[in-house]
């Protein structure tokens, strides 16, 4: 698939942190900084939208239209990668009561040139229908549709770039879970005796079942399935009280993660993932010579004072 020129700085780049328990077990770790390719349009988000973007120029789309909640990163990405190539963009946001300055993500959007619709939760629930998108794509023909978090196809694929950017020797790959997207993109890249380490955000989350749907949507039989969850290994036990939710017991390992490390971490995503990786590591103590990548999937906007006005 061709290129599509972007200001967001990939490569992102792969830097090594130590541990003093890690050393005696020759544990390397290095992080993959997806969170530094921009501060909107950071980690994953972007590897999501660039092929969407770029199948909806191929089309003669004149914009992008979306799906997320009132504090969806993938909302403000689209909003800015739109406006950075000259396109339009509409979000369907779940909550008919919010509006355009419900908070500053929303604020932001507007300001980027996006038009936002506010829908109920239970007319968002069937975002996904066929029946309902057709009736989109009849409305918003003009448009291309990309699902909530850019769970498609051409995610998948832009998340398949991270695994070639990798220019290291390793075992593991670990990655947080919301969509699956990105975890589907990097256990079809591994070789086969690396593994792919997903950690759900989302209590109660079945990871295999959402897999195995999102690559049916996409067209992809059921030996891919086989496929990628053969590669993957979830740890289904750090959502901390669910998506969003967090304990004093998390927020007290980013603290210490940041100060010890200079590595920040959100309690969404990347702060579970990373928690879920050094209590693995740290407790199977007979685990030895493996070299470990964690992929920082971004999330820390309200961080970068991108939002403060």
């Amino acid at each position: 698939m061709q290129e599509i020129n972007h200001p967001y700085a990939t490569p992102s780049p792969l830097k090594e942190i130590h541990f003093d328990w890690a050393k005696e077990r020759n544990l390397k770790f290095f992080i993959k900084r997806d969170d530094l390719i921009h501060e909107a349009v950071s980690g994953n988000k972007w590897r999501k939208l660039k092929y969407n973007i770029l199948q909806a120029k191929h089309l003669g789309k004149t914009g992008i239209l979306t799906f997320g909640g009132a504090y969806s990163n993938h909302i403000l990405a689209t909003a800015h990668a739109c406006m950075t190539h000259g396109m339009k963009s509409i979000a369907f946001i779940r909550g008919d009561e919010l509006n355009p300055n419900s908070n500053s993500i929303l604020e932001k959007c507007v300001e980027w040139g996006m038009d936002l619709r506010f829908i109920s939760r239970e007319e968002y629930r069937i975002k996904d229908d066929y029946d309902y998108l057709n009736e989109l794509k009849s409305e918003f023909w003009s448009y291309f549709i990309v699902p909530e978090g850019g769970k498609n196809f051409f995610g998948i694929i832009g998340c398949q770039e991270i695994i070639k950017e990798i220019d290291l020797d390793f075992d593991d790959i670990w990655c947080a879970i919301g969509t699956a997207t990105t975890a589907i993109g990097l256990s079809m890249t591994i070789k086969a005796d690396q593994k792919v380490h997903a950690v759900p955000v989302l209590s109660g989350f079945n990871s295999e079942d959402e897999i195995e749907t999102s690559l049916k949507r996409q067209g992809f039989g059921p030996e891919t399935k086989d496929d990628v969850l053969s590669n993957l290994t979830f740890h289904n036990d750090y959502s901390f009280g669910g998506y969003g939710k967090t304990t004093n017991e998390l927020v007290n390992f980013i603290k210490m993660i940041s100060s010890q490390h200079n590595l920040f971490l959100d309690p969404v995503y990347t702060g579970k993932a990373f928690y879920a990786m050094v209590d693995y590591y740290e407790k199977n103590d007979s685990t030895t010579d493996r070299t470990i990548v964690f992929l920082h999937t971004g999330g820390l906007i309200a961080g970068t004072g991108l939002l403060e006005k």
